[in-house]
């Protein structure tokens, strides 16, 4: 089994654990210069864990709505975290779009984000923005099993994560351990389970052969080829790779209870540095209109979490999945998850 040692992880992990926030004026974006405390009030910087092919479409949406363009810098969310923890009041972002809520709560509790407003809060259920005002999410998704439908059936797949660790399963099963919805899982399994249960499961995952893998996309790819049997994936995951391989024996099994059945939110917070909090202010405002709600049901198969878009259809109601009175600030603690991970020898 070959295990994934990124250098970005362990500068993820000095830069959350550290006591004092150092300052940098360093990066670049991929959608045109940074903005600065002297930059243009038509441009806004956007740090995004969203990959670029899920979410460019829709900051060029938003530009064309607003007039307001997307300076976007794409990355890894957790090292995108640390990026701005490591920045301070000298970040030239002004939004941090994150794909879990994991970072966005290290990012708050580290003081810099400013509090958004009532209505863009109140725009979604309590369960899915910060308690603070921090931060809040505009689309959810949920951990699931993407599995082969020509190897098993839905009733050989496990209930619950734990019963991957079974010596049957040995190297039959992927994972991505450098991705960050799997470390926020991880996180959810420290934060309902415990740190020493989280750590037999990784430790019993490993022994038994789980095949690592970069990304989630490559996960489903190496059901689908017959490669592995399943993957623990985002359920969204699935329909992208279905859209480009119709027909492919693959399907989604949502479990039914604890940490595999974590739904997390991708969400937004405001730089309290930002140059432009006006502009920052409509991009959040637009992520949460019924335009961009409808773009993530429909484009990305993600749930939206403003009331009264439809979700995509044959998903299960986001009420009803999920672990049950888990609060998603409490997933803040990435550096906890990315020692464990190190500790164990999964990374």
């Amino acid at each position: 089994m070959r295990h994934l040692r990124l250098p970005a992880i362990i500068a993820t992990v000095a830069a959350l654990t550290v006591g004092a926030v150092a300052c940098s004026t360093s990066g670049e974006t991929s959608g045109g210069t940074n903005t600065t405390s002297n930059g243009p009030t038509d441009s806004i910087t956007v740090y995004s864990g969203r990959s670029e092919e899920l979410v460019g479409p829709l900051f060029e949406q938003f530009t064309q709505a607003t007039g307001i363009t997307v300076n976007a810098r794409y990355g890894d969310t957790a090292e995108l975290a640390a990026q701005i923890l490591d920045e301070g009041e000298n970040s030239p972002a002004d939004v941090f779009f994150a794909q879990d809520a994991g970072a966005l709560g290290a990012v708050g509790a580290a003081g810099q984000f400013a509090e958004l407003t009532s209505a863009q809060l109140d725009a979604v259920p309590e369960a899915y923005r910060s308690p603070n005002g921090y931060w809040v999410g505009v689309s959810a998704r949920a951990r699931v099993v993407v599995y082969n439908t020509d190897a098993l059936n839905e009733d050989q797949v496990p209930d619950t994560v734990d019963g991957f660790t079974d010596p049957s399963w040995a190297g039959r099963v992927g994972w991505a351990p450098s991705n960050g919805s799997f470390q926020a899982f991880v996180t959810a399994l420290r934060v309902t389970e415990g740190e020493e249960a989280a750590g037999a499961w990784l430790e019993a995952m490993e022994a038994n052969d789980t095949q690592v893998y970069e990304k989630n996309t490559a996960i489903v790819a190496a059901v689908a080829a017959g490669e592995i049997d399943a993957g623990l994936v985002n359920h969204y995951y699935l329909y992208q790779y279905l859209a480009e391989n119709p027909g492919a024996p693959v399907a989604n099994k949502f479990l039914n209870s604890g940490a595999g059945a974590l739904v997390n939110v991708a969400g937004v917070g405001i730089l309290t540095s930002a140059a432009n909090p006006t502009g920052a202010s409509s991009f959040v405002d637009y992520l949460l209109s019924p335009t961009a709600q409808e773009y993530f049901a429909t484009e990305t198969s993600e749930y939206p979490v403003v009331p009264g878009t439809p979700a995509p259809e044959g998903l299960p109601p986001l009420n009803s999945i999920g672990v049950s009175g888990l609060d998603l600030n409490r997933l803040e603690d990435l550096a906890g998850t990315l020692e464990l991970l190190q500790a164990k020898g999964v990374v």
